[in-house]
């Protein structure tokens, strides 16, 4: 069991400080309080007694170093091995710490540099990952009963299926909330009829696909990407690699059918539930009844942006799973790699998916929106 340390006055014609016990962050600890106010009391002593110290490391010479004022004191009785020990501490505190470096020209360019090699690696490798599921879908068509059916009908099953409930819920909340907002403002110039437009172009066209893909990206993308990423901490997929099996046939290609084929229909799934929750918040706001929303919305509402919708939920899938797997295989044998990458692929899908929505909306400017 370690000394308490202690700090004690000795009587004499000259005020004398005795320092006794384990002088370390161990033994200290639990006294540092009452040892600082001891010190700071004894700091006008000329004489310092330490040999009563059986053990210093250098978190107790800081607390002398520094009671003392950071100078030795006119008398001290210590022993070689604890003078050395003090002597280390009051060197390095006389040291100055070196100044940061300041971040300059060179250090922003070393970064864009930096960022654009990164860049360029994810680049040719998510090349080389689609050019690999395109010789994959070449074998398949020579050899069709290698078709991993079993596999992209259960991820049809998982990202699919298991995701209309909650697309649904968020498709009628936001059906809501936007004829609601909308609703306001056509109330008080009376154009009350004008919502069955808003409601059908912006959910239909735009709101759906990139409120399911969200969704989609930070549900399923993550869960693909973790999966893979756990199959390559576990040495599973180079426990395929060892048996001869492909990677990208039997984990990749299943996940990225599923997701494109899945991810149209999840796009019509929600946007007509959030149809319904505009229809209801319209009826409620507006006393537009349901016949009359059911049918406007084909006259105002050209059958174009239906194909428009379903297609970019058909690319949105194909990215946002390719993107999942590429993250996903880049995974290390360690947790914060898969941590990293997991977080990566679904702020990089989603980034995709805004940036491709607004390729979307350039090319088809002029087609699908009524005159």
């Amino acid at each position: 069991m370690a000394a308490v340390p202690s700090v004690s006055r000795v009587a004499g014609e000259a005020p004398v400080v005795q320092l006794s016990g384990e002088w370390t962050l161990r033994a200290t600890a639990p006294h540092i309080g009452e040892l600082r106010r001891a010190l700071a009391d004894a700091a006008g002593a000329a004489r310092w007694r330490l040999d009563g110290i059986t053990r210093l490391d250098s978190f107790g010479a800081t607390l002398l170093w520094r009671a003392w004022g950071q100078r030795w004191p006119a008398a001290v009785e210590v022993g070689d091995e604890l003078r050395a020990v003090i002597a280390r501490v009051a060197e390095s505190a006389a040291t100055p710490l070196p100044e940061p470096p300041r971040y300059g020209a060179l250090d922003a360019l070393a970064a864009l540099g930096y960022a654009t090699l990164g860049f360029r690696r994810h680049a040719i490798e998510f090349v080389a990952l689609l050019g690999q599921l395109l010789l994959d879908l070449a074998h398949l068509v020579r050899h069709p009963r290698d078709w991993p059916l079993l596999e992209t009908s259960a991820n049809v099953y998982k990202v699919g299926v298991k995701a209309m409930p909650v697309a649904g819920l968020v498709g009628f909340l936001i059906g809501v909330v936007l004829s609601y907002l909308s609703a306001l403002q056509l109330k008080a110039f009376g154009a009350d009829i004008y919502i069955v437009n808003i409601l059908g172009l912006g959910i239909i066209r735009e709101l759906g696909p990139v409120l399911v893909s969200v969704l989609v990206a930070g549900r399923s993308g993550s869960a693909m990407t973790a999966q893979l990423g756990v199959m390559r901490v576990t040495e599973e997929i180079d426990a395929l690699a060892a048996m001869g099996i492909s990677r990208t046939l039997r984990l990749v290609l299943p996940k990225v059918l599923a997701l494109s084929l899945a991810m149209p229909l999840l796009v019509l799934w929600t946007s007509s539930v959030a149809l319904v929750g505009g229809m209801v918040s319209a009826w409620v706001q507006l006393d537009l009844d349901f016949g009359f929303f059911i049918q406007t919305l084909p006259r105002v509402v050209p059958v174009a942006n239906i194909y428009i919708g379903l297609a970019k939920g058909a690319v949105f899938g194909l990215l946002i799973a390719l993107v999942a797997c590429h993250f996903g295989l880049r995974v290390r044998p360690n947790t914060e790699s898969l941590s990293a990458n997991t977080t990566a692929s679904v702020v990089t899908a989603i980034t995709i998916v805004i940036l491709v929505d607004a390729v979307f909306a350039i090319a088809t400017r002029s087609i699908g929106v009524p005159t």
